[in-house]
């Protein structure tokens, strides 16, 4: 069996830019999968707005049908903050033979050196870093150090190896951000064609991003026919 992309986050809500990147990245890199894990609480953010329950709705139906997407809701059944470390350990004790690679943004490298435990997530896993074409990765300070010792060059030499590299890939950034989304929504605009339908869906029917007074508006507008 082939290497497992490891994509943990709040989506809160998915959307089309994270699925852009896991495309990509499975693609370029001949994943054999890309396990979507949504956190039950984030440590380095503000709790989700969304509850779990319906945010692992929201995963499941934006990946279905895709080959090589799986969801994985084990750290929604896990007490306390979602540290990526405990992830990797339960996955390495799950896949023995199977190189792991967690799959990370431009920001979360640069913050890497701050995550808990962050020089034993090594020990578990490759760091796949997703950036945009023309990118320079850090040269100098701890990630410069860091990169300077771990990176690859190639997808070959990555999975050479069981863990402990970090390699870097160039994808398509498209500028959409699960808060900016939120907002959107709690304003009463539509997301159309920022998530996908599917989730637009549930999004529409929970009204879990709703301000109070936009909600009141809706209901106000049912009982006149408006």
């Amino acid at each position: 069996m082939g290497a497992i992309g490891v994509f943990g986050g709040s989506f809160d809500p998915i959307h089309i830019g994270h699925l852009r990147t896991a495309c990509e990245l499975w693609q370029k890199l001949s994943l054999d999968e890309v396990r979507f894990l949504p956190c039950r609480i984030p440590p380095h953010r503000d709790r989700p707005v969304a509850p779990a329950e319906l945010r692992l709705q929201m995963v499941r139906a934006a990946t279905e049908g895709q080959p090589g997407f799986v969801v994985d809701d084990r750290e929604l059944k896990r007490e306390g903050p979602s540290y990526s470390i405990d992830t990797l350990a339960s996955l390495r004790a799950d896949y023995p033979a199977r190189p792991l690679a967690l799959l990370v943004g431009m920001d979360a490298l640069l913050s890497f050196p701050d995550w808990h435990r962050w020089r034993e997530i090594f020990d578990f896993a490759h760091l796949i870093v997703a950036h945009r074409p023309g990118w320079k990765p850090p040269t100098a300070g701890r990630m410069g150090q860091l990169l300077s010792r771990l990176m690859v060059t190639t997808a070959d030499e990555l999975f050479a190896h069981p863990a402990g590299r970090i390699y870097v890939q160039p994808v398509t950034q498209l500028e959409i951000s699960s808060s900016a989304i939120r907002m959107l929504v709690a304003s009463g605009a539509d997301p159309a064609y920022l998530v996908t339908d599917t989730v637009r869906e549930i999004i529409a029917a929970s009204g879990c991003y709703v301000s109070p007074a936009a909600a009141r508006l809706q209901r106000e507008e049912t009982e006149t026919g408006a």
